[in-house]
């Protein structure tokens, strides 16, 4: 039978570089703001266009679609990126 391969079977599959720690934070650190601003932001505007009738034009509609796509981005994975600088790692397992 085949023997299954992981990635820590192969040697140099991920190479990793030695970044100071300060680095690792201040990316961190402007992640989690880019982050906060996106979500907000975005949100603020899907809201103005759900209340308000006048913004109801399908012109746009883009606008939304791509607001609502930025929005899920921000929730989803500036919060992945902002734990993976603080612990200067990708932590979430092999499937993750």
């Amino acid at each position: 039978t085949p023997q299954k391969m992981t990635v820590q079977d192969v040697p140099g599959a991920f190479p990793t570089v030695d970044v100071p720690d300060h680095a690792h934070y201040t990316i961190g650190a402007v992640i989690l703001i880019v982050g906060i601003t996106g979500t907000l932001g975005n949100f603020l505007v899907i809201y103005a266009f759900c209340r308000s009738r006048s913004l109801q034009t399908p012109a746009n509609i883009l606008i939304i679609n791509l607001a609502l796509s930025d929005f899920l981005m921000s929730v989803t994975q500036a919060p992945v990126f902002f734990t993976n600088s603080l612990h200067k790692r990708w932590i979430f397992g092999e499937k993750g």
